[in-house]
C-alpha cells in the first residue's frame, strides 16, 4: 500500500511551515531613524489535516490592545495545535502605534484607511500592502480585533458587510451581544479584502489602552466558536448560544448640543427610547443644564468616557434594532451569561 501523502507546507514570506508545525515568523517592515529594525510578527499554526486558512489580527490601530490579549490567550490553548487548516495569528499589526500608545503610525496616517497600499508609498501604505499580500491574500477568512478610540468604550459587537449570508452565520456563531451590518469604508482592511474575495469580520469591544476582561473573554470564545463552525477545531461539547445576538443595520451618534461637564445616565448595552434623556451637560458653575436626548430608539453600543465635552463631540453611539426593549434585555442576558460562567475546559471550548 502506498504511503499517505503528507499535507503540503504552508508558505509565507519565503519560509515554509510543515504540516503539524507552529512557528513565529518576523517579516521585516522597515528600520527606524535610530537604526532599530521593525517587523511584522506572525504566529502560524499549520495543521496536519486540510481545512480553511483563518487569520486573526489585532492592533491595526496601535492603541487598541484588547485583541492582543485575545490572541495571546488563543495561542496558549492546546486545541490550537490540533487544528484542521491553518491559523495565522497577528497580535500586533501596527507595532509603531503599539510602542507609542498611539492609534496611528509615525506618519500620522490611519493604517485602516491605507489599504491596499503600495510597496513605494508612505510608511502606512507600505505596511498595509505587506499585510495584505503576506496575510490576507493567503487566507479564506479573517477576524480583525478592535476596540473604541481613546476616551471611548464599545459594547462587544461584531461588524460585517451588508448582504453577506455566510458572514452573518459566522457572526451569529461568534456570540457577541449584537451584530451590526454596515457599509464598508474605502481604504479599510475589510473593504479591500472583500474586493479580493476574502471575507473579514470585525470584533469591536472595550476601550483603547485598557484591558476589559469581559470583552476579552467574549472575544476569545467568539474566535474559537468561529473556528469550530468552519471546521478548524472539533469542540466535543459545542453549544448554541442561549440568546442569539441582536441585529442592526443602522446606527447614529448623539452629539453634544453644547460644551460643558457631561453626566451620563445610561451605559453601553442599554435600550433607550427616542427622546429619552441619556445625559446632562452643565456648565462648571452649575448655573445651566442641557439635556442630551436619544435621537432614535435603539441600543447604546458606544459612548464617551470623558466628562469634559465640547459642542459637537460624539457622546453616545446608538444602534437601531427591532424590538428595542426586548433586544436590550437579550444583550443584558448574553453579557450576564458570559460573565457568570467560568472559561470552558479543553473539551468544552465553545
Amino acid at each position: 500500500m502506498a504511503p499517505r501523502s503528507r499535507r503540503p507546507a504552508f508558505k509565507v514570506s519565503g519560509q515554509e511551515i510543515a504540516a503539524g508545525e507552529r512557528r513565529t515568523i518576523k517579516i521585516p517592515v522597515s528600520v527606524l531613524s535610530d537604526n532599530t529594525p521593525m517587523s511584522l510578527p506572525l504566529h502560524v499554526v499549520h495543521g496536519r489535516r486540510d481545512g480553511p486558512v483563518l487569520f486573526v489580527s489585532a492592533a491595526v490601530h496601535g492603541d487598541e490592545i484588547q485583541g492582543v490579549e485575545i490572541i495571546r490567550r488563543l495561542l496558549r490553548r492546546s486545541i490550537t495545535s490540533r487544528i484542521s487548516g491553518t491559523l495565522i495569528a497577528v497580535p500586533i499589526v501596527n507595532a509603531y502605534g503599539f510602542i507609542s500608545h498611539s492609534r496611528y503610525l509615525p506618519d500620522r496616517r490611519d493604517l485602516n484607511r491605507s489599504f491596499p497600499g503600495s510597496e513605494r508609498g508612505s510608511l502606512a501604505s507600505r505596511l498595509a500592502n505587506l499585510f495584505l499580500n503576506e496575510v490576507v491574500m493567503r487566507s479564506d477568512l479573517g477576524i480583525d480585533l478592535h476596540s473604541a478610540a481613546v476616551h471611548r468604550s464599545n459594547l462587544p459587537q461584531i461588524r460585517i458587510a451588508r448582504d453577506n449570508a455566510k458572514l452573518y452565520e459566522l457572526a451569529v456563531a461568534f456570540g457577541a451581544p449584537i451584530v451590526i451590518q454596515s457599509t464598508v469604508r474605502p481604504g479599510s482592511l475589510r473593504a479591500t479584502a472583500a474586493d479580493r474575495g476574502v471575507d473579514v469580520m470585525i470584533y469591536e469591544a472595550g476601550e483603547a489602552l485598557r484591558f476589559d476582561e469581559s470583552a476579552i473573554r467574549i472575544g476569545e470564545r467568539g474566535v474559537l466558536a468561529v473556528m469550530n463552525r468552519i471546521g478548524m477545531i472539533n469542540a466535543k461539547k459545542a453549544t448554541i448560544p442561549r440568546h442569539p445576538p441582536a441585529h442592526s443595520t443602522n446606527s447614529n451618534w448623539v452629539r453634544a448640543p453644547e460644551g460643558g461637564i457631561l453626566r451620563v445616565h445610561q451605559k453601553n448595552g442599554t435600550a433607550v427610547k427616542k427622546g429619552e434623556v441619556i445625559g446632562v451637560i452643565s456648565d462648571p458653575i452649575g448655573e445651566s443644564e442641557t439635556e442630551v436626548v436619544a435621537a432614535n430608539a435603539g441600543i447604546i453600543i458606544g459612548r464617551t468616557n470623558l466628562p469634559i465635552v465640547n459642542e459637537g463631540d460624539a457622546l453616545f453611539h446608538i444602534a437601531e434594532v427591532a424590538g428595542t426593549v426586548a433586544a436590550g434585555n437579550k444583550i443584558e442576558a448574553i453579557v450576564d451569561d458570559l460573565e457568570s460562567n467560568p472559561m470552558f475546559d479543553e473539551d468544552e471550548i465553545i
